[in-house]
């Protein structure tokens, strides 16, 4: 009888939980439930929306340089100038290799030149003067042929010979090389000590002082070194693009 009376009065003393508060529970674990789920519901619709709002990487123009660079040979390692390379190596200075009975030097300045004039009024070929509306500087300058003058105005091999030597013209024949210093693709006439301050270095190491000509030049670079199979080395190739990052729909010369 004891017994009974104590387990009754133990009973008594456990705190019993009130239906309100149970029910407080159950809304408890429904309400961060619900949280989660909308937590969850809203990480999907921002990652959907980053990745629709995501620009995707633009595709380069059809017939454009950018187009033609992403086809060029990356070197491993910069080159180093070879020791060998000499200017005969591309065969001598401005040779008649179209047959037109005149040399290549003298064509370029027919094409480049504006109000020329031949030297022999019978004979097309050999330019006295004319006026170059230099796209290197941007400036102007009167040509006259001279012994002391002629030098004002110079063909200057857009992808130099020395450079192209060094990036895969070593191993052509002597064939190959004449051609590829006598191609006007490669040739433009330019202010004379412009062209010698370029020397042999490429578009990470030089590009022409008039801004307006960079994209043109490094697009008529590009279409050389894609015609011959020349390579470009990784700085060449990132200085390249980032001329052309402001004129990606910019042709690739084809002549």
């Amino acid at each position: 009888m004891v017994t009974g009376q104590r387990a009754a009065a133990a009973r008594r003393d456990v705190p019993r939980v009130s239906p309100a508060r149970l029910r407080t529970r159950r809304v408890d674990r429904r309400t961060v439930l619900r949280v989660a789920m909308c937590l969850v519901a809203l990480a999907v619709i921002f990652a959907n929306s980053w990745a629709w709002q995501r620009t995707p990487e633009p595709v380069p123009p059809s017939g454009s340089a950018l187009e033609a660079l992403e086809t060029l040979t990356i070197l491993a390692s910069t080159p180093t100038r070879v020791a060998d390379y000499d200017r005969d190596a591309f065969g001598s200075a401005w040779q008649d290799v179209d047959d037109n009975g005149c040399d290549t030097r003298n064509d370029i300045l027919a094409r480049d030149l504006e109000r020329f004039a031949y030297a022999d009024e019978r004979s097309a070929c050999v330019i006295r003067t004319g006026i170059l509306e230099d796209p290197y500087t941007g400036t102007t300058i009167e040509f006259v042929r001279g012994v002391r003058t002629s030098a004002a105005v110079q063909i200057d091999h857009v992808v130099a010979l020395g450079d192209a030597w060094s990036k895969g013209a070593a191993a052509w024949d002597a064939e190959t090389r004449e051609v590829f210093a006598n191609d006007p693709l490669n040739l433009v006439a330019t202010d004379g000590q412009t062209n010698s301050t370029k020397g042999s270095r490429d578009a990470a190491e030089w590009l022409p002082p008039a801004e307006a000509y960079r994209c043109p030049y490094v697009a008529r670079q590009i279409a050389v070194k894609a015609t011959y199979e020349l390579a470009v080395t990784s700085d060449e190739l990132a200085a390249m693009r980032d001329v052309l990052a402001s004129c990606p729909a910019e042709p690739l010369p084809v002549g």
